[in-house]
């Protein structure tokens, strides 16, 4: 292997690292991991460093995981990739047909694609030609939460928004109809959870009755908004959306790619408020963190209005090179049987309620943390410059960056989203690395805010 210093310098030669500020990043040396096992990742230099963000919420059942390394090397022995354009492959069948069994009821249909922002496209696309193929011209549009965050291809930045990552792209995108979600309420207005839900259920109502024709459907990511900073809402306000997309002709879409596979406590968001979408997108831990590789589900509903004769050209003209790669979907159905040999999310729920009373003990009450939001394995931190009246701190600060430096000179990797701290482990963490990862967030926010 290249050694470290050639690493380093060859890194900031030639990489455009995502979502970062590379003035910064040149000035710094690099954290650059060569190895990993288990929860752990191990940089060029042997040092050991507990991956507290499951490797970009990817990571399920650990890194190198033995039946996801043999499940890898048995596929590679017979094929890596081939087409499913006019073709089929083994393990993308094997694959759909057990994300079948395991989905809500009723999602049937399943279209590969590659990445979190994919799957959204192929939602967003297959929603526009449904309506259209239904007669309903008029649905052109779609309405999603504020802040929502659903990728970055301009399809999906056109249903999210964040002043941050997309304001040079508003005049390249259809802006969607935004719904407000109940956290917002709550932190920009006080009202206590319940008020929150109705005041929104009430605003969401008016908005899409005043929206509805025109609506070919409705995204929302289920329980949390991820890259909103964890927000939180309950399942009744997702049931409640559902409920109201039906009443106005749009198809409801779940963008459960950060969700899916166990984040919430349960194998997909949606199951705690019994609700099916017309549409989900998965991906991140659909393989288990290994390979790049996500899905949208669909209903026979939806699929069986592109069906007819050719000449007609009702097909869904969409996908993508790598679409159903069978190295991705091997691996997807050997960590999908994991969740049912390892009782994945049996074994997780100690460590979901270990990890809230650890938050609540350790973590709310220091005095720059404004909130801590849980749902499942997935935290958000928010500190405040002023916790009485809940200022937030100026970006220059860079405190949320001040704590992630101060994490990994203990060990730990996590990542902010600007001033909140995102936890969000591997499922396969263990219950002294979950103390380790609370503790050190818990002395790391201390560093950098007192």
């Amino acid at each position: 292997m290249t050694d470290a210093a050639t690493l380093v310098a060859w890194d900031h030669r030639h990489l455009w690292h995502p979502f970062t500020q590379m003035t910064d990043w040149l000035a710094d040396e690099p954290l650059v991991i060569a190895e990993a096992e288990g929860c752990t990742l191990v940089d060029t230099r042997g040092r050991r460093y507990l991956d507290g963000v499951s490797s970009l919420w990817c990571n399920v059942h650990g890194h190198r995981h033995p039946a996801l390394d043999a499940a890898l090397r048995e596929q590679l022995g017979r094929v890596a990739h081939t087409t499913l354009l006019g073709l089929g492959n083994v393990p993308s069948i094997e694959l759909a047909h057990a994300l079948v069994a395991v989905a809500p009821p009723g999602l049937t249909r399943v279209f590969y694609s590659d990445a979190g922002a994919t799957a959204v496209e192929a939602a967003l696309r297959i929603a526009l030609q449904y309506q259209q193929l239904r007669g309903e011209t008029a649905r052109t549009r779609f309405a999603s939460l504020e802040e929502a965050y659903h990728g970055d291809t301009l399809g999906a930045v056109g249903v999210g928004w964040s002043e941050t990552f997309h304001r040079f792209l508003a005049g390249a995108v259809t802006p969607a109809v935004r719904l407000t979600p109940p956290h917002v309420f709550r932190w920009q207005r006080g009202m206590d959870p319940e008020a929150a839900l109705a005041a929104a259920l009430d605003a969401a109502d008016r908005t899409l009755a005043t929206h509805g024709p025109t609506l070919a459907a409705v995204i929302v990511e289920p329980l949390v908004q991820g890259a909103a900073g964890m927000w939180i809402h309950p399942p009744a306000y997702l049931s409640a959306l559902h409920a109201l997309a039906r009443r106005h002709g749009a198809l409801f879409i779940a963008d459960e790619v950060a969700t899916g596979f166990g984040r919430t406590g349960r194998l997909f968001a949606c199951q705690h408020a019994g609700v099916t979408p017309d549409l989900l997108c998965i991906a991140k831990g659909l393989s288990g963190g290994y390979l790049p590789l996500a899905a949208t589900f669909a209903t026979e509903e939806v699929f069986s209005a592109f069906l007819g004769p050719y000449e007609e050209f009702r097909a869904f003209f969409h996908g993508h090179t790598f679409t159903g790669n069978p190295l991705a979907c091997a691996v997807g159905l050997a960590s999908l049987r994991l969740f049912e040999e390892e009782r994945t999310l049996e074994r997780l729920a100690p460590k979901i309620a270990r990890l809230r009373e650890r938050l609540a003990t350790d973590v709310a009450p220091l005095a720059h943390v404004g909130e801590v939001r849980q749902q499942g394995v997935m935290v958000g931190i928010e500190l405040v410059a002023d916790r009485g009246r809940r200022t937030p701190y100026p970006p220059a600060v860079r405190i949320g960056q001040r704590v992630v430096r101060a994490a990994r000179t203990r060990g730990v990797v996590i990542r902010p989203l600007g001033n909140v701290i995102v936890l969000m482990p591997p499922l396969a963490i263990t219950p002294a690395e979950l103390d380790l990862l609370v503790d050190v967030a818990r002395d790391s926010i201390r560093d950098a805010t007192e």
